[in-house]
């Protein structure tokens, strides 16, 4: 029969994710209306070739992530912010 060795050690320890929930900011801090022209505050939402950040990794909520979406094209459209750009921020 095998012998059952309860003290498993392990070379480093087990490294447990403990990943911070995501949440609406917008929710949080009571904002109602994304302002097209704050381009400082649009490029949060807004990687570093210019392209929106999806929904799964800002935490934005539904809604507001529709509104997100159009107040950059309006930014981008009286050309505040580029449509396309390298290494924006």
């Amino acid at each position: 029969m095998a012998q059952q060795n309860s003290d498993i050690k392990y070379p480093t320890p087990i490294a447990v994710d403990t990943k911070k929930k995501k949440y609406c900011r917008f929710k949080k801090s009571g904002i109602k209306y994304i302002d097209y022209k704050d381009p400082n505050f649009l490029l949060k939402f807004v990687n570093e070739q210019g392209k929106l950040l999806p929904r799964r990794i800002t935490g934005t909520s539904t809604k507001y992530q529709k509104k997100v979406a159009q107040a950059v094209k309006r930014a981008r459209h009286i050309a505040l912010m580029p449509y396309v750009a390298d290494l924006y921020k």
